[in-house]
């Protein structure tokens, strides 16, 4: 679950840290307080795409860091598989440094790249955002969700499937291309022996470039390499006062003492091999100097070689080892053009072949959505029926279509009606805004029964419902907190009651600058701020007292669901 956030310079916020605990954790206060920001300082962390206006005026960077803590041995190994770190007890600290130049991922103190943090947030938290009951109006959603709710089973169909999809594409399109007509064939057959018989001619070998471009720069360069080295050989043995002379001279003197004493013999002992390894060095330089002796016609040939080796790199491939594989290809390509027909014929077979084998995936697929469908639409009646839906159908119909994808022929749609009397209809063309988010959270609630991710966020999930409603989706959000960690923005009183921790979000002017913070709210807290949230310009004895019994019949609630729970 998510542990504490930490924010510092980020928009309206200096800087604020704030604990969280299990269970609902209601987030409320004023429009324009700031309790989007605080969400979207969650998703900056996450990956979220940042912009450097997002500094708080004057400050040099922004910085977001989430702490969980892990206690799912199954959900560890996963995160463990990704290679990202974990702490003691399956402590995850991610954090995020926003700067005008860059930005800057760490986990755990380890800097690590944006792929890495959505593949561990995608495992830890799932945030609904203010709009995202919004994706229901597109039918295209609606397969994802039905994927989602069917899990491991369709996912590894899924995975077999688009692999066999690819090739059957790729398939294809190589028949499709390789049907011209003579004319063009007997071109491409021509251009394609020109190629590999000039490639041919050229006798290339893997790896002669490399080897001739250093023989050719040794040879470019020889004149500057013959008087660096005439020059050392001068200065170390082969002139008047060169190192060898002194060396030599150096070695008599102390030779004339040693019998004084034994370190003199020592000494002169030492500087008799550097004598030597002198005389060594000069022997080897002297050949080296003969060796760099050439003539013009062998260093002409190496670079007309250079100049033909370069040619076929430019045309065929930049390395010598690309250029014989685009030969090899060629190779197949004369072979597959001098017997078209039998490659066609070979071609059509493996295409049936493929295509019958996609088909009989594309119906696992099918079978198993249209299996996982029934279930997931009597989920979804039971979970809208608590959800205030009085009278609701709820169809999903999965249709075959005739084309293939990569997804299979499946074509999904959910099917809606919320008025008796009234057919079925597709759900994005019949819900209204509020509805569609209590259809949403229906599907969250359901989906949750099934996903390991320990954390969810609802970003004013009550838009466009109050009274009787409201209740309800109060309702199911506290029994989704008793298997989830749940963080709720939220506007309606009947939501914020049913708060294990309620936390305020309050702006205001410190120095003539406008900041943001957020406070955990004790329970006398709690009650006032409920008080505010029923609507009253002035906090009163009774309102507070209608606060209260609102927090108590929540709390009622709450229980008499945990014992149904537990029963059941």
């Amino acid at each position: 679950m998510l542990i504490s956030l930490h924010v510092k310079n980020l928009a309206l916020i200096a800087e604020t840290e704030v604990n969280f605990g299990e269970g609902l954790n209601i987030l409320s206060g004023e429009t324009g307080a700031g309790k989007s920001i605080l969400i979207g300082s969650i998703n900056l962390a996450l990956g979220a795409r940042a912009d450097k206006d997002m500094i708080r005026t004057g400050a040099d960077y922004a910085l977001v860091e989430l702490v969980f803590q892990v206690s799912d041995d199954v959900l560890k190994k996963e995160i463990e598989a990704l290679e990202i770190p974990i702490e003691e007890e399956g402590i995850i600290i991610i954090q995020r440094k926003i700067q005008p130049s860059r930005n800057v991922f760490k986990i755990c103190g380890e800097t690590v790249t944006a792929k890495q943090i959505k593949a561990l947030s995608e495992r830890l938290i799932d945030i609904h955002g203010q709009h995202e009951h919004q994706s229901l109006l597109y039918k295209k959603n609606h397969m994802e969700i039905l994927d989602s709710f069917a899990g491991e089973a369709l996912a590894v169909v899924k995975v077999a499937l688009k692999e066999r999809y690819h090739q059957y594409a790729a398939l294809k399109k190589e028949l499709v291309e390789f049907c011209i007509d003579d004319g063009t064939k007997a071109k491409e057959l021509s251009l394609a022996e020109f190629e590999f018989q000039e490639i041919e001619e050229a006798g290339l070998t893997d790896g002669e470039d490399e080897t001739l471009e250093r023989e050719y720069r040794r040879m470019a360069n020889s004149r500057q390499i013959v008087e660096a080295a005439d020059k050392s050989y001068q200065l170390t043995g082969n002139s008047d006062q060169s190192a060898a002379d002194a060396v030599g001279y150096a070695v008599r003197e102390l030779r004339g003492v040693e019998s004084y004493d034994d370190k003199a013999r020592e000494l002169a002992d030492a500087l008799e091999n550097i004598d030597a390894l002198l005389n060594d060095f000069n022997r080897e330089l002297a050949e080296y100097m003969a060796d760099m002796e050439f003539d013009s016609e062998q260093f002409q040939q190496m670079e007309e070689r250079l100049n033909l080796i370069n040619h076929l790199k430019l045309k065929y491939g930049s390395s010598i080892k690309a250029v014989l594989q685009y030969q090899e290809e060629l190779g197949e390509k004369i072979a597959r053009l001098n017997n078209a027909d039998a490659y066609k014929t070979q071609l059509e077979t493996k295409l049936t072949q493929v295509q019958e084998e996609l088909k009989k995936l594309c119906q696992k697929a099918s079978k198993i959505r249209s299996k996982e469908a029934e279930k997931l639409q009597k989920d979804m009646i039971a979970a809208l029926t608590d959800l205030n839906f009085l009278d609701v159908k709820f169809e999903i119909q999965v249709r075959e279509k005739e084309e293939m994808t990569a997804w299979g022929f499946d074509d999904v749609e959910f099917m809606i009606s919320t008025n008796p009397g009234a057919p079925l209809r597709s759900l994005g063309n019949v819900a209204s805004g509020g509805e569609l988010s209590r259809i949403m959270l229906a599907i969250k609630t359901v989906l949750a029964s099934r996903d390991k991710i320990p954390t969810m966020i609802f970003d004013e999930i009550d838009t466009g419902i109050s009274g009787k409603t409201a209740w309800k989706v109060s309702e199911k959000l506290g029994q989704l907190s008793q298997s989830h960690q749940i963080l709720c923005i939220t506007h309606l009183p009947q939501i914020a009651a049913m708060a294990d921790n309620h936390y305020k979000i309050a702006k205001q002017a410190v120095n003539n600058k406008t900041i943001t913070d957020i406070i955990q709210l004790g329970e006398t807290e709690a009650v006032d701020e409920l008080a505010r949230m029923l609507g009253s310009d002035e906090i009163t004895d009774t309102v507070r007292e209608n606060a209260k019994e609102l927090i108590t019949t929540a709390s009622t609630t709450k229980i008499t669901n945990c014992y149904k729970k537990i029963v059941k």
